[in-house]
Order: structure tokens, then C-alpha cells, then sequence
């Protein structure tokens, strides 16, 4: 071989090598950049994940506070509904002692010989 080609052929080696090293430092560099890069996202995250805590803490109580409203809608719900079912039981008991009355009334003036005309009962006028 000729000393021109071992020259050509250590510096296309040396080349090949230099080549190498550099890309290697250069893959070494952009993974030192992408550690870096995910500690900083690791952080911001760590720091707002404080921030999300304290949402998720005041979503719960909201819907804690919530539930508890609806409860106490449904006691209120339940609460009318009993009322009307006396009110209803007591307007019902009111109209058949207002025609036990009203008969004892009617009972009195077909047995009084001076009643000529019908008298309404005294709390009669009141309610119309």
C-alpha cells in the first residue's frame, strides 16, 4: 500500500471518529436538555398541584353543601305534603261537622212552631 492511501485512510478514519464523538455529545446534550426540560414541568406541576387540591376541596364542599340542600328540600317537600294531607283530613272533618250542624239547624226549625223562615247560623255569615 501506498503511504498516500494509509494517510487517506487514517484521516477518513479520524473523521468517522470525530464525526461519532460529535454526535454522540450532541445526543448527550439534547438528553441534558430533555431532563432539564421534564425537572421544570415536574415542578410547575408539584407547585399547581396545591392549586388543584384546593379546587378539588372546595368542588367536594360544594357538593356536599349541595346534597345537604336537597335534603332539606326533600324534609320541606315532605313537611308540606304531611300538611296538606292534615289540612286536607281537617277540611274534610270541618265539612261533615258543618252538616251535622247545619241539619241540627234545619232539625230545630222544622220543630220550632214560630220559625216561619229558615235562620242561618250564626257563624254562617261570617264565612263566605
Amino acid at each position: 500500500m501506498d503511504r498516500d492511501v494509509v494517510i487517506w485512510i487514517v484521516v477518513i478514519a479520524a473523521i468517522v471518529v470525530l464525526v461519532a464523538v460529535a454526535l454522540w455529545f450532541a445526543r448527550n446534550a439534547r438528553t441534558r436538555h430533555q431532563r432539564a426540560e421534564a425537572q421544570e414541568i415536574r415542578e410547575r406541576a408539584t407547585e399547581q398541584s396545591h392549586e388543584v387540591g384546593q379546587e378539588e376541596a372546595l368542588a367536594d364542599e360544594t357538593a356536599a353543601r349541595a346534597r345537604m340542600a336537597e335534603a332539606e328540600a326533600d324534609a320541606k317537600r315532605a313537611e308540606a305534603e304531611r300538611l296538606q294531607e292534615r289540612a286536607r283530613a281537617r277540611s274534610t272533618d270541618a265539612a261533615k261537622s258543618r252538616e251535622e250542624l247545619d241539619g241540627q239547624f234545619e232539625r230545630a226549625d222544622d220543630i220550632d212552631p214560630d220559625a216561619t223562615q229558615r235562620i242561618e247560623p250564626p257563624d254562617r255569615e261570617h264565612r263566605a
